[in-house]
């Protein structure tokens, strides 16, 4: 039965993404600015809706009451594909700092960057990094809500992630607070799982970290957030700082 539900719900979810992603690229001359967020966040509810249905899983977000209107930075742990959904969700306008193999995508590709999305290329060193801080800044003054994964990649729940360092240099160019959030998310959806579990999905957000830290210590503070007080492995590697 999960099987069959969870089934049914990745048909909901896909089928609904594909029918909007097209419908945005068609009208897109017919549409004014930020109506691809518009449809986002369209898709995100009927995806919440299709989740607690037929996967029995809800979300519980707490901390939200901190978090300032206008420009911000979140630097969100990341367990599984829900995690995009819980942001286009609870985010009035969020901009999500992606990978540019992503754009390769049919149809939804073509809409990350016009939607606001900043793209970076994992392996461009300090380049990408300046980059990146570039968009994000752009971002920030147009009152969006950064989104950065610094693990890079979906972590399995128990698993120590390995922290990039681009959410490090958005701390030193001091364009916005960070706040880091922590979620649970993978027990329900697993990074390579098909089938969903039913639960509830509880996704925090903490305090804002202090202006002025150095690029380690803005690393170690996630990693005690996300997996605890233990060391965790962080990046050295230039090539890996995204």
């Amino acid at each position: 039965m999960r099987l069959l539900r969870s089934t049914v719900f990745n048909i909901v979810m896909f089928g609904s993404c594909g029918l909007l992603s097209l419908w945005c690229v068609l009208a897109a001359w017919a549409m004014p600015d930020d109506y691809i967020l518009v449809v986002a966040r369209l898709w995100a509810r009927l995806c919440f809706w299709g989740l607690r249905v037929f996967c029995g899983i809800t979300l519980r977000a707490e901390g939200f009451e901190t978090l300032p209107p206008g420009g911000t930075i979140i630097a969100a742990q990341h367990q599984s594909a829900l995690d995009i959904l819980v942001w286009i969700h609870l985010l009035p306008r969020p901009a999500f700092v992606f990978k540019r193999e992503l754009k390769r995508i049919p149809i939804f590709g073509r809409l990350l960057e016009p939607s606001g999305m900043i793209p970076v290329d994992r392996g461009g060193g300090r380049v990408a990094l300046r980059s990146m801080v570039a968009g994000a800044t752009k971002a920030i003054e147009a009152g969006r809500q950064i989104v950065i994964f610094p693990e890079g990649t979906r972590v399995a729940p128990h698993v120590r992630g390995h922290l990039r360092h681009g959410i490090a240099a958005l701390e030193q160019a001091g364009i916005a607070p960070i706040f880091p959030a922590s979620t649970d998310s993978g027990l329900c959806w697993g990074r390579r799982a098909f089938a969903k579990t039913p639960g509830m999905v509880r996704v925090t957000l903490h305090a804002p970290l202090p202006p002025g830290l150095e690029r380690e210590e803005v690393l170690t503070r996630l990693a005690t957030l996300y997996y605890g007080a233990l060391p965790t492995p962080l990046a050295t590697e230039a090539a890996e700082a995204i």
